[in-house]
């Protein structure tokens, strides 16, 4: 019996004594009660149970839906859409939001934010981040999505350890329709789209899809990205029924742009790009690399069945395949033959040990998931109870495509090979207990279990053999108090851990991270306003926090910090200034701190006390002045500050990046009466629009030199930056058949 069986069989009897024990109180509260019929959750509402929170729970959350999304939906990625909500912080290597963008919450990375779609974990199981680049123009098939700040509820695959997206696609349209939506911009972007549905035919079928491109150059220099995808759904719909199969999938080839500038170049020439570099014999650039490009397809297979049994039971049962491969290719300049296996090339009596290469490094994977869940809701309880499983395998190889001295090579040939595989079974029960009018109770407790393990060599042509498994307990629970119809209060405690990803293991020996998150908030609504106050405490045991640097393929590298903490106050609010004017600002005060920090310096071990965490700003502010003059006219003037952070550990002076504010500007125009099809929307967006040169991304790294002067060792401070693009437009129309 594996470790694995053995740890799930272990929490077993936990977790089943709190399944029954909470369906049977829902039993219980059935007999008692009194059902309220005129809370009936939509089955869209059912699919996404499980991960979802209602606007009353004790979770940190903001809302976007669908309208909000389209009037800036021109092709930038869903991190970019994310930028103006609270303590989120936005970043792009290509400069202008297409390509490989990323998004922090609360300081905390991509690696550490749960994004699930539809329920299904989107993040990748070895590296725990989710690579918006492949869910190309994937906002123009989003319904709606919820951010949870802090640990949030239960949900499928990795922890979150800062915050949880949830994404829900397109509902079942009730009505049929066809768009086609067009927009170019600066950088030569351009989008291409068309939808369609079918409506409801026969009462109960719909099929409906969505086919795309975007293209861009990009703001750094040579940093295109060329993207395909499309988007199927073919639903059965009755009043109990919804059964979902959807299809989405797409390729992108990007232009490498993850290298960044140092601090010399970003002054000379911000927008300048080292990828792909060649030199001649005597160290001089003669050119770049024309194909230095990630190319990747992904494929996922969803299928969705959601079951409403009565007015208070509910089920939910999904299924998940994601296919993944591509390579990145990199021209390398003078590389050992040795390293490739490959022999000294001898030439007369010149022996060539080595040659300029050009190499792909592989990654092909899949993912099975499955995932179930019973809920259960009356108008005093409800209850959602679930188990996930998923599996994971993944290929990683290397292989040199040409080389100059191509020695005793053979087409196909693999210079190291190895396989990743993740198995994770969970499962949770929560329940949001309505005590009276006032009090409101919730628990939600998970258990998790993961089987990790690689063989072969990693693209270090090393060894890399892992093989753990963990066992994690996250129990969470809160309680919402209401003063009156327009005041509530709420306090939360979670516990999260989340295991160590793939690059964490080929960096060190790296402990799973474990987080006590304490929220307690007001939330205000009235008419005319509407207010959200937050105050958190995140303590850390063991947190794998980013030490600044990258490693060879452009992953950032973490490491355990020991103990440290997350302290601050979030503020947003919803003001209607006049019937046609309503302002939407957010502020995030914070101070992040690792304890007693530790750093070897110029050879010699230092305490440095409390230091900051890296990528922590500790003032993040962002508003959206709206207007609406006319009914089929919108007008909104976006702004965003953030403070200036540390891209290390060390609160080094070298590696801090400095503070921003930028301000963008839409519009949005509507013909309700257009000569060809029901209604054209125009829109426009101005990026940036007072021309801020600003970085708000970078890396950091040290190194100690005691080559320079033998037998002293002297600690050596780098930074890298990605500038962000100065100001850029895109325009669109969008034709409604």
């Amino acid at each position: 019996m594996t470790p694995f069986i053995r740890n799930i069989l272990r929490m077993k009897k936990l977790c089943m004594s709190v399944f029954f024990l909470m369906l049977g109180a829902a039993a219980l509260s059935q007999e008692e009660t009194k059902v309220d019929t005129t809370q009936v959750e939509t089955l869209d509402e059912v699919l996404l149970k499980a991960v979802r929170v209602e606007a009353t729970s004790p979770i940190t959350h903001s809302n976007l839906q669908k309208e909000e999304l389209t009037k800036r939906n021109l092709g930038q990625d869903i991190a970019i859409q994310l930028n103006f909500l609270p303590s989120v912080v936005s970043t792009s290597d290509a400069g202008a939001g297409i390509g490989y963008t990323g998004f922090r919450v609360r300081g905390t990375a991509n690696q550490g934010i749960n994004v699930t779609i539809n329920g299904i974990p989107y993040n990748d199981a070895e590296s725990a981040t989710s690579f918006f680049v492949n869910l190309q123009d994937f906002t123009s098939s989003v319904e709606n999505l919820q951010l949870q700040r802090g640990v949030g509820t239960s949900t499928n695959g990795p922890g979150a350890f800062g915050a949880s997206l949830n994404i829900l696609t397109d509902k079942v349209a009730e009505e049929a329709y066809a768009s086609t939506s067009h927009s170019l911009g600066s950088f030569n972007t351009r989008r291409h789209n068309v939808k369609f549905s079918t409506g409801l035919l026969s009462d109960h079928f719909e099929v409906s899809g969505r086919l795309s491109q975007i293209k861009s150059d990009g703001y750094i220099d040579r940093a295109s990205s060329d993207l395909k995808s499309y988007f199927l759904q073919a639903a059965y719909k009755t009043d109990q029924t919804l059964v979902k199969a959807i299809h989405f999938a797409g390729r992108e080839v990007t232009y490498q742009s993850w290298f960044g500038i140092d601090a010399t170049t970003l002054e000379r020439d911000r927008t300048f790009n080292p990828a792909g570099a060649r030199y001649d014999a005597e160290g001089n650039l003669e050119g770049f690399h024309p194909n230095q490009v990630d190319d990747y397809t992904q494929d996922h297979y969803q299928l969705h069945w959601t079951q409403r049994y009565s007015k208070q039971w509910s089920s939910n049962v999904s299924f998940n395949y994601t296919y993944g491969r591509g390579f990145f290719e990199e021209y390398e300049n003078d590389d050992e033959l040795a390293f490739y296996g490959l022999m000294p090339v001898v030439i007369g009596e010149e022996t060539i040990t080595a040659s300029d290469v050009i190499r792909r490094r592989w990654l092909d994977n899949d993912y099975y998931v499955f995932s179930g869940n019973v809920n259960y809701k009356d108008h005093q309880l409800e209850v959602t109870s679930g188990v996930f499983y998923s599996h994971y395998e993944g290929d990683h190889f290397g292989e040199v495509i040409w080389a100059r001295y191509a020695s005793d090579s053979e087409i196909g040939d693999r210079y190291y090979f190895g396989v990743g595989t993740k198995n994770e079974f969970s499962t949770f029960a929560k329940a949001d207990y309505r005590l009276n009018d006032q009090w409101r109770f919730y628990v939600d407790l998970q258990g998790r279990f993961i089987d990790y393990a690689t063989t072969g060599q990693n693209s270090d042509v090393a060894d890399f053999i892992v093989d753990e498994n963990y066992s994690f307990f996250n129990p969470k629970l809160g309680a919402t108090y209401k003063l009156n119809n327009q005041n509530q209060l709420y306090a939360s405690y979670a516990r999260a851990h989340r295991e160590p990803n793939r690059t964490d293991f080929e960096n060190g020996n790296p402990k799973p991270e474990r987080l006590d998150d304490f929220e307690l908030g007001w939330r205000h609504s009235s008419s005319k306003w509407a207010l959200s106050v937050n105050g958190f405490y995140m303590d850390y045991r063991d947190q794998l926090v980013l030490t600044g640097a990258l490693d060879n393929v452009g992953a950032p590298i973490r490491a355990n910090s020991g103990s440290s903490y997350r302290l601050g106050l979030e503020v947003d609010a919803n003001i209607a200034i006049t019937p046609k004017i309503k302002w939407q600002p957010n502020i995030a005060l914070s101070t992040n701190k690792n304890r007693d920090f530790f750093f070897q310096r110029d050879g010699v071990l230092q305490n440095l006390g409390n230091t900051t965490i890296s990528y922590s700003p500790e003032v993040v502010a962002g508003s959206n002045i709206n207007y609406t003059p006319l009914n089929n006219l919108y007008l909104a003037f976006l702004s965003k500050y953030v403070g200036e952070q540390y891209m290390g550990n060390i609160d080094s002076e070298a590696s801090k990046l400095e503070s921003f504010f930028v301000n963008d500007f839409n519009v949005v125009y509507t013909l309700e009466e257009f000569p060809v099809g029901d209604r054209l929307e125009l829109s426009g967006l101005v990026n940036n629009l007072f021309n801020v040169e600003y970085v708000s991304n970078g890396y950091f790294f040290t190194y100690d030199d005691d080559f320079s002067n033998p037998g002293t060792v002297t600690t050596i401070e780098g930074a890298g930056y990605y500038p962000q693009a100065t100001i850029n437009f895109l325009v669109g129309a969008t034709l409604h058949f």
